[in-house]
């Protein structure tokens, strides 16, 4: 191993955690679908101080059974992902954090009023997958493919000129900006995450 490779995390830890996390969000997201809890779990800019619960909730909740497939079939494929790598603990640090964060970072487009869905979250687990595809020896061939994908999309989408824009194939409104921001926010998680709880290694005597 290389001074600047990061040391391989504890078997037992990858992939459970991020398989975990993948799935607590895809429950989430059906239970509340299936109790119809409405728009008060909705993410406001103008609210949201008074209810900073939203930061969590708002990505479970789903403005159609078509727009909640799209994002569970990607959370599904994330969820894969970590096993093929694996992903461990690190990796769902890094998600757990950028559940609250990637809603929050909303409030750097202030065209962006209301906020639903899993895709900015989704667009954060796919860099911090990135992160760690990198630096897994099964995973170092493709993982340029997915970040050329990733940057691609986001590059498409313009969030910077289009922070939202409406979907005639999904017939709702996306908040690009969620993307863009997610991404982000992923990547600064993602990274944080490995550089601060990477093990320190052993003195040699």
């Amino acid at each position: 191993m290389t001074p600047h490779e990061t040391p391989p995390e504890t078997p037992a830890l990858a992939p459970h955690l991020w398989v975990a996390l993948c799935g607590l969000l895809a429950t989430g997201s059906v239970l509340v679908w299936a109790l119809d809890a409405g728009y008060q779990l909705a993410w406001q800019a103008a609210s949201w101080r008074q209810t900073p619960w939203t930061l969590w909730s708002a990505p479970l909740l789903h403005l159609s059974a078509v727009h909640m497939l799209g994002n569970l079939l990607a959370l599904a494929a994330l969820a894969l992902l970590g096993v093929v790598i694996p992903l461990g603990a690190r990796a769902a640090l890094a998600l757990f954090l950028a559940w609250p964060l990637s809603t929050a970072c909303l409030m750097a487009w202030p065209e962006v009023t209301r906020y639903v869905g899993l895709s900015g979250l989704v667009h954060a687990g796919v860099a911090i997958v990135w992160l760690h595809a990198r630096q897994a020896p099964v995973a170092q061939r493709w993982s340029p493919l997915l970040l050329a994908a990733l940057l691609l999309k986001l590059v498409t989408e313009q969030a910077w000129v289009y922070p939202v824009s409406f979907d005639p194939y999904w017939n709702i409104n996306v908040v690009a900006a969620g993307h863009l921001g997610g991404a982000v926010v992923g990547l600064v998680c993602g990274a944080v995450c490995l550089v601060r709880l990477r093990p320190v290694p052993s003195a040699a005597f």
